[in-house]
């Protein structure tokens, strides 16, 4: 078994590639690629994200997700005859660094399209260049409608939104016949989109108003926020947090009512959160917007799981490794209904093709800017191993 610590356990490049083109031949996707060396120069995409910081974890993965899906259509010579180059820099999920990058990118002739960057802040700063320089901008990472732009084609969003995700989550309560929810959100404008979508959600199912508290960016008034819902005496607590607010609410929230159940968004739904929270993650509920990365009966899924294989460093399969992969899956679909040489225009206009594209379990269907290409949403849970269970 390779151990990714032990560089004397790593693959050789050449077996490596071997393992790259036997995994290539294996996945009926790739079913189109030329076997063909590519005869042009390789088409550059580039990804501002975060590789280190608080969240590097999380860009780390969804990176070598994507990394994988499109080293194994490089192994079959590319897309019509053009390998894909992903080229990632690092901002450390601060936002000078991000633009930074961006203007990096924007200056460089050889960049096509901007892919899968990173994070609700970075992308609302990155938008006005993006729009103003009309470059694809593929597969943001947010769930927030500041990236559902009206109008805006050369956006592609993929994943569903936040009040999505907030949907599902009172549905399934509703479901159960739980009716005193609460709802703790961050006093930002992700938070701000869970509690709305939570709101109309629980509208529609006929329940209570939610007793709600908020928490600041800092995670300073945590402790109060896990008081007054306590003191609420809720049957479930809807939680619109990420990162540090999220971790400290629950670490406050779990002693004072340990039989509430508690439901959060998939920002939080990553190995290095549920290892943060220790015993206080088990029997959490978490919405996630790709499948359980785990269950390889799921088309997509064994197809990811041999992607990753052949990587010269091995990866776990996390939710957001399979996010990027499957964010690629789809860039490489794009790009080869685009044509041979294809143009900037002509690639935004395949992405508003892909509608009813069936990848193996997870669906595609471009209809408008102002909405994601996915509504894919389903609930897992924390095991006490710490594994996400369906």
């Amino acid at each position: 078994m390779n151990d990714p610590r032990n560089p004397l356990s790593r693959p050789s490049p050449l077996l490596a590639r071997r393992r790259l083109l036997a995994g290539a031949i294996a996945l009926p996707w790739l079913g189109w690629a030329t076997q063909a060396s590519a005869q042009e120069g390789p088409l550059k995409i580039c990804q501002s994200t975060a590789l280190t910081g608080p969240l590097g974890d999380l860009g780390s993965a969804m990176h070598q997700g994507a990394k994988a899906a499109f080293a194994v259509a490089n192994a079959r010579g590319g897309v019509l005859g053009r390998r894909i180059e992903l080229e990632a820099l690092d901002d450390g999920y601060e936002i000078p660094r991000a633009l930074a990058n961006v203007d990096r990118f924007l200056a460089d002739k050889d960049c096509f399209a901007l892919f899968n960057c990173m994070g609700t802040p970075m992308v609302e700063a990155m938008l006005p260049k993006v729009l103003e320089s009309g470059i694809p901008f593929f597969a943001p990472f947010t769930g927030g409608q500041l990236s559902r732009v009206p109008g805006a084609r050369n956006v592609f969003n993929i994943r569903a939104s936040y009040a999505e995700e907030a949907e599902k989550c009172v549905q399934h309560l509703a479901t159960l016949g739980i009716r005193r929810i609460s709802v703790v959100y961050q006093n930002n404008t992700f938070g701000k989109e869970v509690f709305a979508g939570a709101q109309m959600a629980m509208e529609r199912a006929k329940l209570p108003n939610a007793v709600t508290a908020t928490v600041e960016n800092d995670a300073s008034d945590a402790g109060a926020a896990a008081r007054k819902l306590a003191e609420s005496n809720p049957e479930a607590v809807l939680i619109g947090l990420a990162g540090k607010p999220a971790l400290e609410f629950v670490k406050a929230f779990r002693p004072l009512r340990t039989g509430v159940s508690l439901y959060a968004l998939s920002v939080l739904g990553t190995s290095a959160n549920v290892k943060a929270l220790g015993a206080h993650a088990t029997g959490m509920a978490i919405s996630q917007v790709v499948p359980l990365p785990t269950n390889v009966i799921t088309p997509v899924v064994r197809d990811f799981h041999q992607a990753i294989k052949a990587l010269e460093t091995p990866i776990e399969p996390s939710h957001l490794a399979l996010e990027g992969y499957i964010n690629a899956r789809v860039f490489i679909d794009a790009l080869q209904r685009a044509g041979k040489n294809p143009t900037r225009a002509a690639f935004i206009d395949a992405t508003w093709s892909l509608k009813k594209m069936d990848l193996g379990g997870f669906d595609i269907h471009a209809t408008t800017p102002e909405r994601n290409a996915s509504r894919f949403v389903e609930l897992t849970m924390v095991g006490r191993d710490g594994r996400f269970l369906r």
